[in-house]
């Protein structure tokens, strides 16, 4: 099946152009002789919603390392806000809050204490971290739990924490990599509910990397990767209608199963 694509429609002439708040072009990326992504482009604009959609060993962690600078870029281009990762990393990844799968907070100590070692991490001053933390705890519903043991917090309210952590230096890109991974129903809801919350209340570009259908909705934007290939990457329904299926879950399937077996990726 051919790729559906309807995003990077430039604007007609004389309109203004809003910068993306992510751009990758054409991003190519290898371990060895196993190619892990090919080709990739996808954009996410300011205020909007992308969900980053495939199964385990589609790149999508990959894609993320080369984003946030864990990997080098040896072929293509990542920009966000317009700075050019590879090129000037300082001021494209200031613009940047990610939470990856993988916990990464410190279990023993408090949740402040956690967010206070973040912020002079990007150094923020301790008495504007203080403001800032207590912004991004309220953001998130979890300021009851800020002077708690991170050790004795719920799963999703983890989960809570580490958004807010990544949002405590006002980027205007959120990148997030199966966060709901582990979680229980409610729990994956509301951490859903609160970062949509955020394209409204901060106006941020969110990234959203899942294997999960049920966390895409109608009016998302959504991009299929599969085997290290873009797909599809256009609107839900857009997506649905060009596939010719009643579904996002039947588009999934029906381009994924399109493809066959197109290389071994991680």
């Amino acid at each position: 099946m051919a790729q559906i694509e309807q995003s990077g429609v430039p604007p007609e002439s004389g309109a203004p152009r809003e910068v993306p708040a992510l751009q990758i072009d054409r991003v190519s990326h290898s371990y060895g002789p196993r190619i892990a992504l090919r080709d990739v482009s996808l954009r996410v604009m300011p205020g909007s919603f992308v969900v980053l959609l495939g199964l385990n060993g589609a790149g999508k962690s990959t894609l993320f390392s080369l984003v946030t600078r864990l990997f080098a870029i040896s072929s293509g281009a990542i920009r966000i806000l317009g700075h050019d990762v590879a090129s000037a990393p300082g001021k494209a990844l200031g613009q940047l809050g990610v939470v990856f799968q993988s916990r990464a907070l410190d279990a023993d100590i408090s949740v402040q204490q956690n967010l206070m070692y973040h912020a002079a991490l990007h150094g923020i001053s301790r008495r504007r971290a203080n403001v800032e933390i207590d912004r991004v705890l309220g953001l998130l519903a979890i300021k009851d739990r800020r002077h708690d043991r991170v050790v004795s917090l719920s799963g999703g309210q983890m989960r809570r924490v580490e958004i807010a952590r990544a949002l405590l230096h006002r980027p205007k890109l959120l990148l997030l990599d199966e966060p709901t991974v582990g979680l229980d129903i409610k729990a994956r809801a509301d951490i859903l509910d609160h970062v949509r919350r955020l394209l409204t209340v901060e106006g941020i570009g969110v990234l959203w990397a899942t294997h999960l259908i049920d966390e895409i909705e109608g009016d998302d934007d959504v991009v299929v990767l599969h085997h290290g290939r873009v797909l599809a990457a256009a609107s839900v329904k857009n997506v649905v209608a060009l596939s010719g299926t009643p579904s996002m879950g039947a588009a999934f399937a029906k381009l994924t199963q399109a493809t066959g077996a197109a290389g071994n990726v991680q």
